[in-house]
């Protein structure tokens, strides 16, 4: 992005846990928005250019930063979110993405769970349980049908390895959500935000890829922003696998999916 024009770019560094545990992250890279939107000037900054990017968990942090900061009308208002493989919800572990390369490198379907307990300062003891589905209520599950089931997922998507899932495998287990309710909140799950938060977003570009457990959370909040009449940039790599991205420019280990998404990315933003 420097070398090819040069824009000014702000890189949010978190406490990482345990030592700074859950929402900790949240509210730091909250922080970080709100002084720079308010110091824009300071940094030589176009006020009405601004975007909000993450890749992988950065781009979950991404997604609902600029959700929260719809409700600040003293600030700026962000002019482009650019969210790169996004992981956007903690309910459905069984989505076609999550079968399909459940054991393709380098974010394993096991390894999602693992992270996020991690990531909460949570018992690994239910990852499991988690990825049956076993830590959400009905409840929970009737609310969020419409915007996270296989059936809202594009039919083309699930050609390859995926099966329905069948009637009666959910079993609830209350001790589980105690330990795991988090992940079903906004701030875990930015995909389960209401329609009126979704329609105020701004233009959204979002970057998928093929061989990647969270492709279909990404395809998802696609269909959501699209759904509420947000202008949404899509673009699909086909032979692209999860944090391909971070590869580019390592000589032999630089895919070429990891200059598509560099080039991609690179022409969205000079476009805006």
């Amino acid at each position: 992005l420097r070398g090819s024009f040069n824009p000014v770019l702000l890189n949010v560094l978190y406490g990482l846990g345990p030592e700074n545990p859950y929402p900790n992250q949240y509210t730091e890279c909250e922080k970080a928005a709100i002084h720079f939107l308010k110091h824009v000037d300071d940094y030589h900054v176009d006020s009405s250019r601004i975007i909000v990017s993450g890749d992988s968990c950065g781009a979950n942090f991404a997604t609902r930063i600029c959700q929260l900061l719809l409700s600040r009308s003293d600030l700026p208002r962000i002019h482009s979110q650019v969210l790169i493989y996004p992981g956007l919800q903690g309910m459905d572990f069984y989505l076609p993405s999550y079968q399909q390369n459940s054991k393709v490198p380098i974010l394993w379907r096991e390894t999602v769970i693992y992270f996020c307990c991690l990531y909460l300062n949570k018992t690994t003891s239910v990852i499991n349980d988690v990825l049956e589905s076993r830590h959400v209520p009905e409840s929970i599950r009737q609310k969020y049908r419409k915007w996270v089931h296989a059936d809202l997922v594009p039919e083309e998507f699930k050609a390859r390895g995926y099966r329905p899932q069948e009637p009666g495998l959910y079993q609830f287990k209350p001790n589980v959500y105690e330990e795991m309710k988090d992940i079903l909140e906004e701030n875990f799950s930015p995909l389960f935000a209401p329609d009126e938060t979704i329609s105020k977003l701004p233009q959204t570009y979002i970057l998928t890829c093929e061989f990647d457990v969270l492709r279909d959370d990404g395809l998802l909040y696609k269909r959501r922003l699209e759904d509420n009449g947000v202008p949404v940039t899509w673009v699909h790599v086909e032979n692209g696998f999860h944090g391909v991205a971070i590869l580019f420019g390592y000589g032999i280990l630089s895919f070429p999916s990891a200059g598509r998404i560099v080039r991609e990315t690179t022409d969205y933003i000079k476009g805006l």
